[in-house]
């Protein structure tokens, strides 16, 4: 559901926020940031890049000289999926909370205190 700026994703338990950019459909995002938040508070958060996009961006840098000139790609917390779209990102972040992969693949921002959960 959107919550402009924001798309939420509502599961049992917790929530996927995305933050997609306003102008690219949902099924057509290659890069997003994103929120995990569980019910208790606890948020974990997260960008997550296509292949695709990844590339180009490797791509990008070999021209610009950054990464030494585009052989590497780092961010904190991101993580690489092979399909994009919000639905192809939302089945990944579902399996990594099933996990508990997701406490090594993104980071731990706290607690929110004053969520408003429906019950």
């Amino acid at each position: 559901m959107w919550d402009e700026p924001f798309y939420r994703v509502q599961r049992d338990g917790y929530e996927i926020c995305f933050v997609p950019d306003a102008d690219v459909p949902l099924a057509e995002i290659d890069d997003v940031d994103m929120w995990v938040i569980f019910k208790d508070g606890r948020r974990w958060s997260g960008t997550i890049y296509t292949l695709d996009d990844v590339q180009r961006t490797m791509d990008r840098w070999q021209q610009t000289g950054e990464c030494l000139d585009g052989r590497f790609f780092y961010v904190r917390d991101g993580l690489t999926v092979r399909d994009r779209g919000i639905p192809a990102m939302v089945e990944v972040v579902d399996h990594l909370v099933r996990s508990g992969e997701y406490e090594s693949v993104f980071r731990d921002v706290g607690r929110a205190e004053d969520e408003d959960w429906d019950e």
